[in-house]
């Protein structure tokens, strides 16, 4: 072996050492690099879940007890109510009658009967249902007369169902609304008693629907006596809902306006429109809601100012 050869040997080993060394730490870093993104990735995912679970709960945490239904939450339901329980009196008495959009008005009952109150005050009767397209678009009539009378709070959102209990399309289905199952409401000059008789969940043992409050025997009497082709001759199926007793005075029973005039429109875009009076929604609802203004104040004398105003009071001789 020559000179050249042998003083080549030990650099040759050097080379193959120092790659072995760099293969090593390649190893190793590769190694390090794999269980920092097993880490990461680990990390990525839990917070995806609990961002998730935070939106999820933002948007679904107002379903009520056994339905599943979701809707806004937090500061996007508060917005909602806000919108419906301040209409602007102004916008109301522009809005008046209800250019005729509204057609079911409310019913005086004949002969006269003893006066409906609770708490000594007048009280005024709500019967629905969640499924119920015609309920659903007169909650947000409702919701709007009687926060002029006083404090209306708890109120959540829901949708009328999206089949019928034996699985069929349901009319104006998923019509988004308000739900009064736990509301509150709280006024010097009205009593305000609701009742949700079903959930919006078809129950394939019966039908329907599954059952939600259950009225108790002076309401199941009061609905069982008026809400009956006696009183009104255009109801071809008695016990229609939504139907409401203003103290044994007046009556509704079925859908004051055409619910299709909310179909497509979400809770926060309806809630938007009643302040515009121009907006056909407004026209519905805020016409609907004057009618229902008028009822309640022909029970309570009147009262209060700010709420029987001259247009309402025009519109007491029209029911």
């Amino acid at each position: 072996m020559g000179k050249a050869s042998r003083t080549k040997e030990p650099d040759r080993r050097a080379r193959i050492a120092l790659q072995r060394e760099a293969a090593r730490r390649a190893e190793q870093r590769k190694r390090i690099y794999i269980a920092g993104g097993s880490i990461l990735a680990v990390i990525i995912v839990v917070v995806a879940f609990v961002i998730i679970r935070a939106n999820t709960k933002g948007s679904s945490s107002a379903a009520k007890p056994g339905t599943g239904v979701s809707g806004p939450t937090g500061a996007a339901l508060a917005s909602i109510v806000k919108d419906v329980t301040s209409v602007p009196a102004a916008t109301l008495n522009q809005v008046g009658s209800g250019s005729g959009v509204v057609t079911g008005l409310p019913l005086t009952i004949k002969p006269a009967q003893s006066a409906l109150k609770a708490n000594g005050k007048p009280e005024m009767l709500y019967m629905g249902a969640e499924y119920c397209p015609f309920c659903a678009a007169e909650r947000w009539a409702m919701a709007v007369a009687v926060s002029r009378f006083g404090t209306l709070t708890g109120v959540q959102t829901t949708h009328s169902a999206i089949t019928d209990g034996q699985g069929d399309q349901e009319v104006d289905p998923n019509t988004d609304t308000l739900t009064f199952l736990n509301a509150n409401f709280t006024s010097p000059y009205l009593t305000f008693e609701h009742v949700e008789l079903n959930t919006n969940i078809p129950d394939a043992s019966t039908g329907g629907y599954t059952a939600l409050q259950t009225p108790n025997t002076v309401q199941n009497a009061l609905i069982d006596k008026y809400d009956t082709s006696t009183y009104d001759p255009s109801l071809t199926e008695p016990g229609s809902i939504p139907f409401i007793d203003f103290g044994n005075k007046y009556m509704i029973a079925g859908a004051s306006y055409n619910p299709a005039v909310l179909a497509d429109k979400s809770w926060a875009q309806i809630a938007a429109a009643l302040s515009d009076p121009s907006s056909p929604i407004a026209v519905a609802i805020d016409g609907t809601a004057n009618y229902i203004t008028a009822a309640i104040c022909a029970i309570t004398g009147n009262q209060p100012a700010t709420a029987c105003t001259p247009v309402v009071q025009s519109l007491e001789s029209k029911i």
